[in-house]
């Protein structure tokens, strides 16, 4: 009779051992998959609201609403991007950096629009890859694409590599791991400019057709500071193309828009500073009693084309001067002027600042860019450092969110006007109460 309650409390600590472990079992499989580096508005991670720098583990579901965007920086560097009234779950994100063919990952879009760009455990385990929605499975070959579904019709865009996409039946089902090959895959790359893929439920194989009003990016635009992300419309009051975010000491700068401007900038226009060459940069708003030297007025009557801004200094270029960039070689340029100043949100001053040891290097066989310099300002010195892309067209885009070695956010262009010239805008958070905002001009 007295043995029972020891053989009662055995079994207790033995459940509870095996709770422990199983428990570490399950904590094991479901281990990080990506960390939130951006969200803005409605975004929601099992019914709780998202926070930024928060880890998301596999399995985890993300709802965006009318307004919701979520950036997430996936553990083996790519990003998933998940944009308004958007629901999506990672059903796996097992990374084996030893033997890439053990890695398993696997997502799943239920609706809405969200983009994929492949990290390094998915360019080394492309045939360990899927990307589900609801009527398609969606293989990669090495890729950045966008997705938009409902229940009915799934549409995929790329923007860079290619991706391959089967309707499920056969072979091919929802619960399979990485790519549908075979007759009814149809593969898509980013050189079909302008060709997005199309799939019904119930359809095998998808359908090519041109990008048009239900492409992923019209249902759902992206944000100014996506990765290379197209530009959106400018608002009233202050342009908006290409609106550069960035971060400095791990301080995230928030969206900025005109309504939160300091009381002491205002919105007026003075003479545009047009240089030799197609660019033309400048100063739009006044700082600190120094009136604008860039009139956006003048620019939009001359139908000169946006190329970036922020809430002080934009960047236009003809449009006769568009550079289709070579795709070898590489070019170096000297700073040949510009202009900065460091905000103090804490009392609204602002301090004026100087660049000196400049320098800008495009590496157009990588398509890829890197910059820097020293900014200046009452005795202090900051180390001010960018890398990042080169598109097709010379524009230029960095941002610390999304690139190694970058402590400010860059945008601009570069022409082969006079042997090379360029210019970009740049912005920087240094710490709670201070940012940093700039324009540079550079040439061969």
């Amino acid at each position: 009779m007295h043995k029972l309650p020891n053989f009662s409390k055995y079994i207790i600590r033995s459940c509870a051992a095996m709770s422990i472990f199983f428990g570490g079992i399950a904590q094991a499989i479901a281990g990080d998959a990506a960390q939130v580096v951006f969200v803005a508005g409605d975004a929601k991670l099992s019914n709780k609201a998202l926070r930024l720098n928060s880890m998301v583990a596999e399995g985890a579901q993300i709802n965006t609403g009318a307004d919701g965007f979520v950036y997430l920086k996936t553990i083996d560097g790519g990003f998933l991007i998940v944009r308004p009234n958007s629901t999506i779950r990672i059903v796996s994100y097992h990374v084996d950096k030893a033997k890439p063919e053990n890695t398993r990952i696997k997502l799943e879009l239920l609706n809405g629009v969200a983009r994929s760009i492949s990290g390094d455990a998915v360019k080394l385990s492309r045939q360990n890859f899927r990307f589900n929605t609801p009527v398609a499975a969606i293989g990669v070959r090495g890729t950045d694409f966008t997705v938009f579904t409902d229940q009915a019709v799934s549409r995929v865009s790329v923007l860079s590599g290619g991706v391959v996409v089967s309707g499920f039946g056969g072979s091919c089902l929802p619960s399979g791991t990485g790519p549908c090959e075979g007759g009814s895959a149809v593969e898509l790359f980013a050189s079909q400019q302008g060709k997005l893929l199309q799939i019904m439920k119930d359809q095998l194989k998808p359908n090519l057709f041109n990008s048009n009003s239900s492409s992923p990016d019209t249902v759902s635009p992206p944000r100014a500071d996506e990765p290379n992300s197209k530009p959106v419309a400018a608002g009233a009051g202050m342009p908006s193309a290409g609106i550069v975010l960035g971060s400095g000491n791990d301080v995230a700068i928030d969206p900025i828009k005109s309504a939160t401007l300091p009381s002491y900038i205002q919105n007026t226009q003075s003479t545009t500073k047009a240089l030799e060459n197609s660019i033309i940069w400048g100063r739009w708003a006044a700082v600190a009693g120094q009136e604008p030297n860039l009139d956006l007025a003048k620019q939009n009557q001359a139908q000169t084309k946006l190329i970036a801004a922020n809430p002080y200094y934009a960047i236009f270029q003809t449009k006769s001067s568009e550079w289709q960039v070579p795709v070898v070689g590489s070019m170096g340029f000297s700073l040949k002027g510009g202009e900065a100043f460091i905000l103090n949100e804490a009392n609204n001053s602002v301090a004026s600042a100087t660049m000196e040891n400049g320098k800008l290097y495009l590496d157009f066989a990588n398509a890829q860019f890197s910059t820097g310099f020293d900014l200046v300002s009452k005795g202090e010195r900051f180390n001010m450092q960018a890398r990042g892309s080169i598109a097709a067209d010379g524009k230029l885009s960095g941002n610390p969110q999304f690139s190694e070695g970058t402590n400010m956010a860059v945008q601009g262009v570069v022409t082969a006007e006079k042997g090379g010239s360029a210019s970009y805008l740049f912005q920087r958070r240094f710490d709670a109460d201070r940012l940093g905002y700039g324009i540079t001009y550079w040439s061969k």
